[in-house]
C-alpha cells in the first residue's frame, strides 16, 4: 500500500525550532506527504520552503483544548489564511459537546467553514474522540459535517490517540464527501494500514519517515 499521500507530516511541539520545521518540510517534499501540520507561527516559513512543491501547509486553530472563544478562533483562522495556510485543523468546543450543547458547536463552526470555503481552504474539525462517549462521537461528527467540515479528525494527540473503533464510528456518522483524519499515537505501518482500511483518508503523525521506512 502506498501511504505517503495519506500522511500529514506533523510537528506541533511547543519547543519546535525553525531548523526542525525546515527538516519536516524537506522530508515531506522528499517522500511526497500530503501536508506538513505545524503551529501557526511557522506557517509563512513553511509556505516559503514548500513554495515550489505540491505539499500543503496545514496549521491548527483552538489547539489543543478547543476552549477559545469563537471570535478568537475566527481570528486565528483569518490569520492562518493570511499567512498562507492551505488547510486548517480546528478543535471544536469539546466542553459544549460534553454539555450536549450541539447548537453552540454548529454556530461556531458554520461561519468558519464558510470562510474556509470562500478561500479554498480545507477544514478539518478535531472532535477529540477519546474524551467523548460513543454516542457523543456520532453526534459530534454529524454536527461538524452539518456545519461544513471537510474532514472529521479524531484527536489532537494531547488527550490520547486514534483507534479503529473511532474511525468506524465516525465513518457511520458522516455523509459521502466528508473524509476522516486519524491522528494521535500512530507510529507503525501496520496501524496506518488498519486505519486506512477502516475509512481514514488522512493520517496525522510525527512518525511519517519511520513509517515509510518500515513500509519499504
Amino acid at each position: 500500500m502506498i501511504i505517503a499521500p495519506y500522511i500529514d507530516h506533523t510537528l506541533l511541539k511547543q519547543d519546535a525550532t525553525a531548523k526542525q520545521i525546515d527538516v519536516l518540510c524537506k522530508d515531506a517534499y522528499k517522500y511526497g506527504f500530503a501536508s506538513v501540520c505545524i503551529n501557526p507561527c511557522y506557517v509563512s516559513y513553511a509556505k516559503q520552503i514548500l513554495r515550489n512543491s505540491e505539499v500543503k501547509v496545514c496549521t491548527v486553530v483552538g489547539f489543543p483544548l478547543g476552549a477559545s472563544e469563537t471570535r478568537v478562533k475566527t481570528f486565528e483562522v483569518a490569520c492562518a489564511i493570511d499567512s498562507g495556510a492551505d488547510e486548517i485543523d480546528i478543535v471544536m468546543n469539546i466542553s459544549a459537546a460534553k454539555n450536549g450543547e450541539w447548537l453552540i458547536i454548529y454556530e461556531e463552526l458554520s461561519p468558519i467553514a464558510d470562510i474556509c470555503k470562500d478561500n479554498g481552504i480545507i477544514l478539518k474539525v478535531i472532535i477529540e474522540a477519546t474524551l467523548l462517549t460513543k454516542s457523543e462521537i456520532v453526534r459530534a461528527a454529524a454536527v461538524c459535517c452539518e456545519a461544513g467540515a471537510d474532514f472529521i479528525k479524531t484527536s489532537t494527540g494531547f488527550a490520547g490517540g486514534a483507534t479503529i473503533e473511532h474511525i468506524e464510528l465516525i465513518q457511520k456518522s458522516i455523509p459521502e464527501g466528508v473524509r476522516i483524519k486519524a491522528s494521535g499515537g500512530i507510529k507503525t505501518y501496520d496501524f496506518v494500514k488498519q486505519l486506512i482500511n477502516a475509512g481514514a483518508s488522512r493520517i496525522g503523525t510525527s512518525s511519517g519517515v519511520n513509517i515509510i521506512s518500515e513500509a519499504k
